[in-house]
């Protein structure tokens, strides 16, 4: 036998020898492959991938389905329903707050009126199961809440349940890049009221703006048990459908102002809608919008500068009724997420005839070298 015999004697029985054939050749060398395992996967992912595509019911599918199909865009309607779900799942956390009377109230500071600025547990948790619910769903989202300082424990989040929307309502599946959409969240509106028990004012609001304009708004009431909410051009909530007028009584307005500051618009008031005009002082801005849809208002008038947390909900709401929001200088409130979160304008906000309003009131403006007051 020649020297390279045994060498090429050993190479020839050198093999990694597994249970299952299948066999790859490399450099002389045998590899058996166990093909169950890999077949067990293969039909493991293609069953996931079957389900995630196929249920009856889009909103049943994981979240995983969403990131999948579409990485840059946002279904709006699915968009619209954890919105819904977002502010009734706040509205939970404020009731179990004031069943309990431990609101662990703190203050913030001052409002621009000069009036307490309270903070309670009912915020802080209406805060973290609004934004944490929506921020699960919707990850990319950019997200906006009055409490983003606050720090979130672990909160209970949700799922999407279509049966929020009524059954007549008509939702389209329509898909928006997500780049171009921005939320905000207002976990509890009129706090000060809430301390106080006036629980009427009180209300949690979701707003979804694109390309900075709002149009879609949530206004939960949680006490009265009642959701407002709209897509702009698309649809409405029964209950606004069935408390919205055609057109309210312009010949005697009612005026709604803050609580806290009902006695510096007064003058104006009177000056832009007439001497016949009432003040109905009110809290909340989501409270107040409210109003304006109800006509138990004519108009909704606010001289100092107020967050857009506060207002954006009820601007998408009073758009999709055909009415109109707008600062003082009559310009509409940009919502984009690299504007401001103050408005410093002021703002009138009406379901008609703001046209003739405003023009009033920046005639008196320039007439009495007035602004909105920016304190």
């Amino acid at each position: 036998m020649s020297s390279a015999e045994p060498l090429l004697n050993n190479t020839a029985t050198t093999a990694i020898k597994l249970p299952i054939a299948g066999t790859n050749r490399m450099h002389g060398r045998s590899i058996k492959i166990n093909r169950i395992p890999a077949t067990i996967a293969c039909l493991l992912v293609l069953c996931f991938l079957v389900y995630i595509f196929s249920s009856s019911e889009e909103e049943q599918r994981p979240v995983m389905y969403g990131m999948l199909r579409n990485q840059n865009k946002v279904n709006m309607r699915k968009l619209l329903i954890g919105a819904i779900q977002a502010a009734q799942k706040g509205g939970l956390e404020i009731l179990e707050v004031a069943k309990s009377r431990d609101l662990k109230e703190k203050s913030k500071g001052k409002t621009d009126e000069g009036a307490n600025d309270p903070y309670t547990d009912a915020d802080g948790r209406s805060h973290c199961v609004m934004k944490l619910g929506m921020h699960r769903i919707f990850p990319r989202v950019q997200i906006f809440s009055e409490e983003d300082k606050e720090t979130c424990a672990d909160m209970p989040t949700f799922d999407l349940d279509p049966t929020v929307l009524h059954q007549t309502a008509d939702i389209p599946d329509e898909m928006v890049d997500i780049k171009d959409i921005t939320v905000w969240i207002d976990p509890l509106d009129a706090t000060q009221e809430f301390t106080e028990q006036l629980y009427e004012y009180v209300t949690t609001m979701v707003c979804i703006a694109v390309h900075g304009k709002p149009v879609m708004g949530v206004i939960h009431s949680p006490f009265i048990g009642q959701t407002a909410w709209a897509w702009v051009d698309h649809s409405m909530s029964e209950y606004l459908s069935q408390i919205h007028p055609d057109r309210p009584d312009v010949e005697h307005p009612i005026i709604t102002v803050s609580r806290s500051h009902a006695g510096d618009v007064k003058d104006l008031t009177r000056a832009v809608f007439g001497e016949n005009s009432n003040i109905l002082t009110a809290a909340g801005a989501g409270y107040k919008v409210l109003q304006v849809v109800a006509n138990n208002a004519t108009a909704y008038l606010h001289s100092t500068k107020i967050k857009k947390w506060d207002i954006c909900a009820g601007d998408a709401i009073l758009r999709a009724l055909g009415g109109k929001m707008t600062t003082l200088d009559n310009e509409y409130i940009d919502y984009g997420p690299s504007e401001s979160p103050v408005n410093a304008r002021g703002l009138l906000a009406s379901v008609v005839n703001h046209k003739e309003y405003i023009e009033k009131l920046i005639e008196y403006r320039k007439s009495h070298n007035a602004g909105p007051k920016k304190r």
